[in-house]
């Protein structure tokens, strides 16, 4: 991807009301991606260097940085991830796309980073979202979405993930707040704490590896029972 077509020069001054303005929008309406995105990218510059440096740090994530995978309709058979065995990390990751009816090919392009290695890191994170879903077995629920925020907050270190995960938990209903206490929350930090990096992980090489194994490797457990995902997916 050619991230300086798509950059959008901004001075100090035009990025301090550029993110006060997202910012704004987001709190008002969490629904809006491209405000969501606008903020990641004009807050999230010294935790896209933390980022950067965890993925240097594996031979896994080197690679990823050195080969700058992409994840669309364009460069995934999603046809072949169909047909993988069910408990797989690529039929698993199918399914919740095509349960939630959602697509890797609606993640806006990097605009306000300068920095190239930067831009791809985040490009990444977009674009690697909804496999975090699938593998933690959260649906797209607010309380699914917050529990994931909490989990990419203590991993990645992006302002834009913590607000998302502090902000949006005001906006559960009374029964999802009591889950989010007493369940979702305490999971979502241990995990965020306890897991490997998730953007040095390879997931395109892993698509055929049973989900129960992925999450030893990675040191998950995950909050919902994989005997039970496709019953609640």
């Amino acid at each position: 991807m050619d991230y300086a077509k798509h950059r959008i020069p901004l001075s100090p001054l035009q990025r301090v009301i550029l993110t006060a303005g997202a910012a704004a929008i987001s709190f008002m309406n969490p629904f809006r991606g491209d405000m969501i995105a606008c903020l990641a990218e004009t807050t999230g510059t010294n935790a896209l260097s933390y980022c950067y440096r965890q993925m240097l740090s594996t031979s896994e994530g080197c690679r990823i940085l050195a080969e700058k995978p992409r994840i669309s309709s364009s460069t995934i058979d999603f046809s072949a991830l169909k047909r993988l065995p069910a408990g797989t990390l690529g039929r698993t990751y199918y399914e919740f796309l095509d349960v939630n009816n959602v697509s890797p090919d609606s993640r806006t392009a990097v605009r306000f980073i300068e920095d190239t290695e930067l831009a791809y890191v985040m490009q990444r994170y977009r674009e690697t979202h909804d496999i975090y879903h699938a593998l933690f077995m959260m649906p797209t629920t607010m309380l699914g979405e917050v529990s994931v925020k909490w989990i990419e907050a203590l991993q990645l270190h992006l302002p834009m993930c913590l607000s998302g995960a502090i902000f949006g938990a005001y906006r559960l209903r009374p029964r999802q707040r009591k889950l989010y206490l007493e369940h979702h929350l305490p999971w979502a930090i241990n995990t965020g704490l306890r897991a490997k990096f998730l953007l040095g992980i390879y997931f395109e090489e892993r698509w055929e590896q049973p989900l129960v194994d992925f999450h030893r490797d990675i040191n998950i457990v995950p909050l919902i029972s994989t005997e039970n995902v496709y019953n609640e997916m």
